[in-house]
């Protein structure tokens, strides 16, 4: 049956969010890219849950028509995860988190499910609800999206091995999307994906230009380098080093610990800053500072690479590289690509920091050679789905589907 045209498309967007902001932080720019798009496009409504386990998710800037549902959080050790703030058995928790998933996801019937990186959540908490899915309602599109880059082949070979029989996973979702452009970085030829699953795989481009932004008000008054490190659980060493760098003539540093980090931390911080520094624990909105930034210092988390991307501000990145090797991968790949320029950890130094920033302010870094229209790519994917389901894919839109059958199996 067609939809009728006034009945609302409904998606619910899933991150089990353990450490930083970054899961939460993609499917909000989701969030906005199909409450942008989806009316004119469609001629029909949409509405949406953001489902999320990180304590910010009440106060995010939803678009219109969407929601937010906070599960009790979790936080990852050596050992795995375990409760965040409650005091309970961590099968438990799980057991609590399980519940309200299905209870949401049953109530709110959605059209489209989007589960962010974990395919089936924290300790499988999604997987009983994706099977119900199935059954309830056989006609909804359940999605994995993927960042560009995972890990180490090694890494995500144990990963995909813990979700088990991979025709299970067929059976639950009909496509992967990687938010990336596979000729800066593809997941099937460096092996971050099973073969098995190569034909579910659709590119989009990065999440980068047309980001939902907050401008900032009142502006900083003066020029201004930025050094971001996304939540800061990880970003001491290189808040440390920016708040000690020389500051551009002419020129303010902001440093950005991120709301997760230590307030020892952050003070610590604050004591060697250099004259000309600011050092705040939060922005009211990180792509707003970047647009404005003369030059960027950041670790190499996803969104905020992507945020960087959808400008020509020169751009430092110096990667995480434990416990995963996936911003190093990330950093390395964009610096290749001329998109951004790389520092490792164990090369930094405030006097470094200090050169850099003074020859960044002097010049763009343009990236328009990158495919960064994801959130575009992955609205006209939406929109076939809520106005057609049984069509081809978008043209220009990657994919490796080749026959009419995996064809049908995608769009069913």
């Amino acid at each position: 049956m067609r939809p009728m045209a006034n009945d609302p498309f409904r998606v619910l967007l899933y991150s089990h969010d353990s450490v930083g902001l970054g899961h939460t932080r993609r499917n909000l720019a989701l969030a906005h890219a199909l409450a942008d798009q989806l009316p004119a496009r469609t001629g029909r409504p949409v509405t949406g849950m953001l489902v999320t386990g990180v304590g910010h998710g009440t106060s995010l800037d939803l678009p219109d028509g969407f929601d937010v549902v906070m599960l009790p959080g979790v936080q990852k050790t050596g050992a795995g995860y375990r409760p965040r703030h409650v005091q309970v058995p961590m099968a438990d928790l799980i057991d609590i988190r399980g519940r309200m998933l299905k209870g949401v996801v049953g109530g709110f019937s959605p059209d489209l499910i989007i589960v962010d990186r974990h395919a089936y959540g924290v300790d499988g908490e999604l997987r009983t609800t994706l099977a119900d899915v199935r059954r309830w309602s056989p006609q909804t599109t359940v999605v994995l999206g993927l960042r560009e880059v995972l890990d180490e082949p090694e890494a995500t070979d144990r990963e995909w091995e813990r979700l088990g029989d991979l025709g299970e996973f067929r059976s639950l979702f009909d496509q992967i999307w990687v938010y990336g452009d596979k000729e800066v970085h593809d997941v099937r030829t460096s092996g971050e994906v099973p073969a098995e699953l190569a034909d579910l795989i659709r590119y989009t481009g990065y999440l980068a230009t047309g980001r939902h932004w907050i401008p900032e008000d009142p502006p900083t008054p003066v020029p201004f380098v930025l050094t971001m490190v996304g939540g800061g659980s990880d970003g001491v060493s290189l808040c440390l080093a920016a708040a000690q760098a020389a500051v551009p003539a002419g020129h303010q540093h902001v440093v950005v610990t991120g709301p997760q980090m230590a307030e020892a931390d952050r003070l610590s911080i604050q004591a060697v800053a250099t004259e000309g520094t600011t050092v705040v624990d939060s922005v009211p909105d990180g792509l707003a500072m970047i647009r404005r930034a003369s030059a960027v210092v950041s670790m190499a988390g996803y969104n905020t690479v992507c945020e960087v991307m959808s400008t020509s501000t020169p751009a430092l990145l110096v990667p995480r590289e434990l416990p995963r090797q996936e911003q190093l991968i990330r950093a390395r790949s964009l610096h290749v690509a001329g998109a951004m320029d790389l520092c490792r950890e164990s090369e930094l130094a405030p006097a470094q920091l200090g050169t850099w920033l003074e020859g960044a302010v002097r010049r763009s870094q343009p990236r328009d050679h990158l495919d960064r229209d994801g959130l575009d790519g992955v609205a006209s994917i939406v929109c076939q789905i809520a106005t057609c389901p049984d069509t081809e894919p978008t043209a220009g839109l990657t994919t490796s589907l080749t026959t009419a059958q995996e064809l049908s199996h995608v769009a069913s």
